[in-house]
């Protein structure tokens, strides 16, 4: 069965998330949306919608000019199976000492490294992104250098790879986090299959406001990959839930991004350890002070 997405640009946030909530009225009613911000500095936010059957182009006329919008590009996919797609594509990463693989790949993984079974799905991180592989390499390097958390948190977890790698590395209980509901039913899974039930515990959250999250603060160690904006915006409460000598790393950035962050996190009262360009991306790794 061929799907439909209907694709467009608007300026700011709220107005981009006010039109992919006024698209949930639509006949025929989409099967899902997603809202994401342009990293090109514009403050520009592609509006996602997706359908089984064909949209009605005039009703979306009317809500992009309704919401000062773009006008919609609708198109129509193939009947694919994309995850297989993916499955087919993707190739293991070596991060640091982990070894991020699809179970289509487990006789690939070599002696000698901490393996982590990702697969294809509807969440971030598989390990392939700059992001996550940079963080993968912070976290290795971290516990090489001698530090030893023992409350430790990945907020924005998506497939929850860096938790799980947190997990191997530690003797402790990590916590992960997600905005999405999507996201944190794929955690959940990926945390069974690769044996760290009860080592990794997934939460839906946003940023740190969730009662699980409060209780086990200040954090020894939060790791957030997520987007330039959310990581600025989430500053000040990394400082009120990470403790004095705790370790942010934090991604999701790109190169020209990372000095508005850096200041960001030092007006919070950190400082910066270290930062990793890994091609067009950047992962931070800071203390607080």
């Amino acid at each position: 069965m061929p799907t439909f997405t209907a694709l467009t640009h608007v300026a700011g946030r709220a107005r981009a998330e006010s039109l992919a909530e006024s698209c949930e009225d639509l006949v025929p009613e989409p099967v899902g949306s997603g809202v994401f911000e342009i990293e090109d500095g514009s403050d520009r936010w592609e509006v996602g919608i997706y359908f089984l059957d064909a949209p009605d182009e005039i009703a979306l006329a009317l809500l992009a000019a309704a919401h000062d919008a773009n006008p919609f590009v609708v198109s129509e996919l193939p009947d694919v199976d994309w995850v297989a797609h993916v499955r087919r594509e993707l190739t293991p990463v070596e991060a640091g000492r982990f070894f991020v693989h699809g179970s289509h790949d487990a006789d690939r993984v070599p002696d000698g490294v901490e393996a982590l079974c990702i697969e294809a799905a509807m969440a971030f991180g598989t390990g392939h992104h700059g992001t996550t592989k940079g963080c993968l390499e912070a976290l290795d390097r971290l516990e090489r250098d001698g530090f030893s958390p023992n409350r430790v948190a990945d907020i924005g977890c998506g497939t929850a790879v860096l938790a799980m790698a947190a997990a191997r590395l530690w003797p402790i209980t990590v916590l992960a986090s997600d905005i999405d509901e999507v996201a944190v039913d794929t955690a959940a899974a990926n945390v069974i299959a690769n044996g760290l039930d009860g080592r990794v515990v997934c939460i839906e959250a946003t940023g740190f406001h969730h009662p699980t999250l409060d209780e086990a603060a200040p954090f020894d160690l939060v790791v957030a990959n997520i987007l330039k904006q959310p990581l600025i915006d989430l500053a000040p409460d990394m400082a009120e839930h990470v403790a004095p000598g705790g370790k942010i790393v934090l991604s999701g950035i790109l190169t020209e991004q990372a000095e508005d962050v850096i200041e960001a996190y030092k007006t919070a009262g950190f400082g910066l350890d270290r930062r990793d360009d890994l091609g067009e991306w950047v992962t931070l790794t800071m203390s607080r002070g």
